[in-house]
């Protein structure tokens, strides 16, 4: 596949009185490591259902590796993988029987479709749990399950929707190992949305989302350059003092560890502004411009703080 695997133009969903997405438009270019930027409850988790079939725009157009979602959904499901943000193993199956089924929807010839388990059983390191019920596996062992289910039928594109959510650091750590080296073995598109910083400082391309817009959409290095911000970080002595704080410094945010977060324009205003807070504030960190700074800057809103509810969709899901 050439050219563009996909192509959104003025997608608009509403649930109820709540816009989740709000006139998206982005291309994503064939073979990219594409991301998805934005805290819970932006419109990712919608934008990813409108991609994969599962439900329709209210307007506008999408189309996934040449076929447009709602006239050709099956040529859709055909050329895709799917990890979504909530478990959807049949835990009462065994990792080998999740697989086989999965095989079967998917019409795939027998041999071939018992090679391919074979296959993504070791890229996954699962080959020593195959006949292992779903039941008893970790988290994380569920979540490498999934992707290896979602890269059984050798898709075009992979999407991955919060991979990650729920997982330590190191089983983080190492799903992002297996995406790599299956990038390595082919040409295949992938498509992550998350509100983890760490997991797309790597990407060929970011879309900052909040609030079903897109607000951004560059390389990580030119969204840094343009809306990077350095940013002072400290928790504050008292609730009083936060709120003075929160009303000196529009820009800031706070986060859910408690601390404030305050965008700073230059050296000079951070030499201010460490003298204006230095009684209110204590643990002081500065950050230098990042990917958080830049949606902090964008939105005005920290990726640390609270989850917002949701948007509407599937029960469990985040937006």
């Amino acid at each position: 596949m050439t050219g563009k695997a996909i192509r959104v133009e003025g997608v608009r969903k509403e649930f109820g009185r709540v816009t989740a997405l709000d006139g998206v438009s982005l291309e994503v270019p064939a073979g990219s490591h594409f991301a998805i930027l934005g805290p819970n409850g932006a419109g990712k988790s919608t934008l990813i259902d409108i991609l994969c079939t599962i439900t329709q725009a209210d307007a506008g157009q999408a189309e996934v590796a040449g076929f447009d979602v709602r006239k050709s959904p099956r040529d859709v499901r055909q050329r895709i993988g799917v990890v979504f943000q909530d478990p959807t193993v049949d835990t009462r199956l065994t990792v080998r029987e999740n697989l086989d089924f999965h095989g079967l929807v998917y019409r795939m010839k027998g041999a071939h479709r018992r090679r391919r388990i074979t296959e993504m059983l070791e890229l996954v390191e699962l080959a020593d749990r195959a006949e292992t019920p779903v039941r008893t596996l970790s988290s994380g062992m569920k979540r490498r399950l999934e992707i290896a289910r979602g890269l059984l039928h050798e898709p075009q594109l992979l999407f991955l929707d919060e991979p990650t959510v729920g997982l330590d650091a190191q089983s983080r750590a190492r799903i992002w190992e297996y995406i790599a080296e299956l990038r390595t073995r082919s040409e295949l598109t992938v498509v992550v949305t998350t509100h983890y910083i760490d997991e797309v400082d790597n990407c060929d391309r970011v879309v900052v989302i909040d609030k079903g817009q897109v607000r951004a959409d560059a390389t990580p290095s030119a969204l840094k350059a343009e809306h990077g911000r350095t940013v002072l970080r400290g928790r504050p002595l008292s609730p009083a003092a936060a709120e003075r704080l929160l009303a000196q410094f529009p820009g800031a945010a706070r986060a859910t560890d408690g601390r404030l977060a305050i965008p700073v324009d230059d050296p000079v205003a951070l030499g201010r502004m460490l003298q204006e807070t230095g009684g209110e504030l204590d643990q002081i960190e500065i950050d230098q411009p990042s990917l958080e700074s830049v949606f902090l800057s964008l939105t005005g809103r920290d990726l640390r703080e609270e989850p917002a509810s949701p948007r509407g969709g599937r029960k469990g899901r985040r937006g």
